[in-house]
């Protein structure tokens, strides 16, 4: 994504009323997103009694904790947006979007890094290797999804955490293509072979969700989706911002947020449940990723979201007449 240096506040600029207001409204929707998912955590993870206990007539400190979490979450923007009352609707559309793009990258890395480690050991146990490499005790060890999630997995997703800091590509190019090699094995292992394992069908699930799921936030903002273009294209720049706003509004946050809470309000919710539980499929010598696969719609959800507030702000922006206009990438290309 690129936008061009006049994003920046020119000389006198002065913010009005209505700006500040459309800044705090997007910044809210991030701040109320991570107050949401970090109480979310506390509550089925830490077990701490929720924000709604704190209203109730067993109130705890631990409960008035979680209340004045979200509480935060409207005042920490209020004050951001007040102190810095000089940026532009593009230079924060561009800080939430880098936001979500950082997290993309992230879960990028998780489903490479743990999507080879976990193939590899699957492999060795099915073909009776891995007892040699790593004994016996730890091979039976990781037969359990309680062993290999803490062990295997979750030091490759702090890595990954690292990398998406270092890293600037965005690798869906790659996770495309790795698709394709996985399902290339496939096929040549099966017909010129005879061989195939469970795993093996497991890694391009794995792979291919994680392709569609992860790159929607980035083809939202690249308007790659299939639009219903019926009247937009005919629409002037300041009607199609103010589109693109009232869509993200009413329509594209709406949605997150339904899968957010429909999909972690419970501790038996569809994406809290497998998370919880650290669910693997019923084939004992799969792919042990089944509970990362519940995860990838907390990622598309959150990154949606993330990019659904950017958009409110670009749209705005378009709206005003702002200048700076983000560039798409194929008219980068072009």
């Amino acid at each position: 994504m690129s936008v061009s240096d006049s994003a920046k506040p020119a000389n006198g600029y002065v913010p009005t009323a209505s700006v500040l207001g459309v800044r705090f409204i997007g910044w809210t929707i991030v701040g109320t997103l991570f107050a949401y998912l970090f109480n979310i955590y506390l509550t089925f993870w830490r077990e701490w009694p929720g924000a709604g206990a704190a209203f109730g007539p067993e109130a705890s400190a631990t409960a008035w904790v979680q209340a004045l979490i979200y509480l935060l979450s409207v005042v920490a923007p209020a004050v951001f947006v007040l102190k810095t009352r000089n940026r532009t609707l593009r230079q924060d559309d561009l800080a939430i979007s880098a936001i979500a793009a950082y997290i993309a990258r992230f879960a990028f890395w998780v489903v490479f890094l743990v999507g080879i480690a976990d193939a590899l050991i699957s492999f060795l146990r099915v073909e009776e290797l891995l007892e040699f490499f790593v004994g016996a005790d730890i091979t039976t060890q990781l037969g359990r999804s309680q062993f290999r999630a803490p062990y295997v997995h979750f030091p490759l997703i702090v890595l990954s955490l690292i990398l998406a800091a270092v890293t600037r590509t965005l690798g869906f190019t790659w996770l495309a293509l790795l698709v394709v090699v996985a399902e290339l094995q496939i096929v040549v292992s099966r017909f010129v072979f005879s061989y195939e394992q469970a795993f093996m069908g497991d890694m391009v699930r794995f792979w291919y969700g994680g392709l569609f799921l992860f790159s929607s936030a980035y083809t939202l903002i690249e308007e790659g989706h299939v639009r219903v273009d019926v009247l937009y294209s005919g629409f002037a720049e300041k009607t199609k911002g103010i589109v693109n706003a009232a869509g993200s509004l009413l329509l594209g946050l709406p949605l997150c947020w339904v899968i957010l809470v429909v999909g972690m309000g419970q501790s038996t919710a569809i994406i809290t449940s497998p998370i919880l539980r650290l669910e693997v499929s019923q084939s004992g010598f799969g792919m042990y990723v089944k509970y990362l696969l519940a995860g990838y719609l907390l990622i598309f959800a959150v990154t949606m979201t993330l990019q659904f507030a950017a958009y409110l702000l670009e749209g705005i922006a378009d709206y005003r007449g702002d200048p700076g206009k983000r560039k798409l990438a194929i008219e980068i290309i072009q």
